[in-house]
C-alpha cells in the first residue's frame, strides 16, 4: 500500500509508493525442484572436497618433492633381453708367422717388404761357417766309425774261426782217444796189455772229452763277444748318423723358405746383417684369411667363451662373426679376443684396419626389463622408485643381467609400471617423493 508522509513546516502530505506493483505470485509447485538443485550442488561440493582432502593427504604424506622435469622415467617391458658389449678392434691376419734365424750367421734377404711369395719359396739365405764346419767334422767321424765297424767285423770273424777250429781239433782228439780206449779194451780182454795201459787210455779219452766240451763253450763265448762288440759299434755309428742328419737338416735350414703363401711383412733385419740364433727376421702375412682382434674390458672377461656370436661393423657394413679364442691374460685392463668371419672373409680387407664390434653375451626370451640408467648405481641394484601419478614410491627390487641399454629386473616390479631411471640421489632414500611440474 502507498505511504503518506506530512511535512511539519508546510503541513502538506506526500504519498510514497510501495513495491506492491512489482510483486508477482509464486507458484508453489516449483519449490521441490529448487531444493533438489541445492542437494545436487551440495553433493558435488562434498565430492570435490573429499578429492581435495585425499590429494592433500597424499601430497602432505610425501617426504620430499622433486621437479619432474629433472627425472627420466621409463616403462617396464617384457620381451627378449639381450646382454652385449660394444668394443673396438682391428683386422689382423689369421696366419702371420714370424720367420726366425735358425743359426748364427750372416743373412742375405732375397725378398723385400711387400713382395708376394709362394709356399716354400726361398726368401732368405743364411751363411754359417761354424755350422758347415761342424757338419763336415761329424761326417768325418761317421766315416771313421763305419771303417772301425767293418774292421771289427773282420776281426770278429777271425776270432770266431779260431775258436771253432780249436773245437774241431778237440773233437778229433776225442775220436782218437775213443779208438785208443777201444784197442786197450780189446787187448785187456785178450790179456795182451796191462791194466795200467788200459787205465791210461781211459784217462786220455776223458781228458779229450773235457777239452772238447771246453772248446765248444769257448767258441760260443767268442761268438757272443763278437756280436756284442759289433752291436756296440753299430749303435755308435747310428748315433753319429743321427747327429750328421740333424746337422744336415740345420744346414739345409739355412735356406730360409716361406711357411705360407702371402706377402712379406715387416723386416726386422737389414741386408747382410749378422744375426744370432732364433733372432726374428721378418713376418709373412697370409692374405687369404683375416680375423678381427678385439679388446674387451676386463670386467667382461669371465663372461667370454669361444663360440659366442659377434656383429662386426666397418666401412658402413655389418658382418657376422664367431668368437674363436680368448687370451688367458689381462693387459692394460683389457682382454684380447680373436673373432673369425662366419660366412667367409669379405673382400677388400686390410691389415690393421679398425673395426667396431658387438659381442652377444646372453639372450633371455620373456624377460622383464627396463631401460638402463643411473638409478642402478644410486640404489646399488636393490632399490627403485615406482611412479604412480605424481608420487614416486620406494620399492625393493632384484636385478638380474645388465646390458649396455637395459637392466633385467627379476623381482619387485611388473610389466607396465613406470620407474625413475635417472639418478635418485636427490630422493635421499625417502619412502615417497612428490613429483612437481
Amino acid at each position: 500500500m502507498p505511504l503518506s508522509v506530512v511535512n511539519e513546516d508546510t503541513g502538506r502530505s506526500t504519498t510514497i509508493r510501495d513495491t506492491s506493483s512489482q510483486d508477482r505470485p509464486v507458484d508453489q509447485r516449483s519449490g521441490g525442484s529448487g531444493r533438489m538443485r541445492w542437494i545436487v550442488a551440495a553433493l558435488g561440493i562434498a565430492i570435490m572436497a573429499a578429492v581435495v582432502v585425499m590429494l592433500w593427504q597424499r601430497w602432505s604424506g610425501a617426504e620430499r618433492s622433486v621437479a619432474r622435469e629433472r627425472l627420466r622415467i621409463a616403462t617396464v617391458e617384457v620381451g627378449d633381453f639381450v646382454r652385449d658389449v660394444s668394443v673396438q678392434g682391428s683386422i689382423v691376419a689369421a696366419v702371420s708367422p714370424t720367420v726366425y734365424a735358425p743359426a748364427e750367421g750372416t743373412v742375405t734377404l732375397l725378398a723385400r717388404a711387400g713382395d708376394t711369395v709362394e709356399l716354400n719359396q726361398e726368401v732368405a739365405r743364411l751363411e754359417s761357417p761354424e755350422l758347415s764346419s761342424r757338419l763336415r767334422q761329424e761326417q768325418a767321424t761317421l766315416e771313421g766309425l763305419e771303417v772301425g765297424l767293418e774292421r771289427q767285423q773282420i776281426d770278429g770273424r777271425k776270432r770266431l774261426l779260431g775258436a771253432r777250429q780249436a773245437a774241431d781239433l778237440a773233437r778229433v782228439e776225442v775220436t782218437a782217444a775213443e779208438r785208443e780206449r777201444d784197442r786197450a779194451e780189446a787187448g785187456r780182454q785178450r790179456e795182451v796189455i796191462s791194466q795200467q795201459d788200459y787205465d791210461k787210455a781211459s784217462d786220455d779219452l776223458e781228458s779229450a772229452t773235457l777239452r772238447y766240451g771246453h772248446a765248444m763253450q769257448d767258441a760260443e763265448l767268442v761268438e757272443d763277444e763278437v756280436a756284442f762288440e759289433l752291436k756296440t759299434l753299430e749303435l755308435e755309428r747310428d748315433r753319429q748318423n743321427l747327429m750328421v742328419a740333424e746337422l744336415q737338416r740345420q744346414v739345409e735350414a739355412l735356406s730360409i723358405r716361406s711357411p705360407v703363401a702371402g706377402v712379406i711383412g715387416n723386416l726386422s733385419v737389414e741386408q747382410k746383417a749378422a744375426v744370432s740364433a732364433n733372432q726374428p727376421l721378418f713376418t709373412v702375412v697370409d692374405l687369404s684369411a683375416f680375423e678381427a682382434e678385439l679388446r674387451v674390458p676386463e670386467a667382461y672377461a669371465d663372461d667370454l667363451s669361444p663360440g659366442m656370436q659377434v656383429d662386426l661393423r666397418y666401412g658402413g657394413a655389418s658382418y657376422g662373426g664367431e668368437l674363436r679364442a680368448v687370451s688367458p691374460e689381462v693387459a692394460n685392463n683389457e682382454v684380447i679376443v680373436r673373432v673369425r668371419f662366419r660366412d667367409g672373409t669379405p673382400t677388400g680387407l686390410r691389415q690393421n684396419q679398425r673395426v667396431s664390434a658387438t659381442i652377444l653375451l646372453e639372450q633371455k626370451p620373456g624377460a622383464v626389463f627396463v631401460q638402463r640408467g643411473p638409478f642402478l648405481d644410486s640404489g646399488n641394484g636393490r632399490v627403485a622408485y615406482v611412479v604412480e601419478g605424481d608420487i614416486a614410491t620406494r620399492r625393493q627390487i632384484k636385478v638380474g643381467s645388465v646390458s649396455i641399454n637395459a637392466v633385467e629386473i627379476v623381482d619387485g616390479v611388473s610389466a607396465g609400471e613406470m620407474l625413475v631411471i635417472s639418478s635418485t640421489d636427490a630422493f635421499r632414500a625417502a619412502e615417497t617423493v612428490r613429483l612437481t611440474d
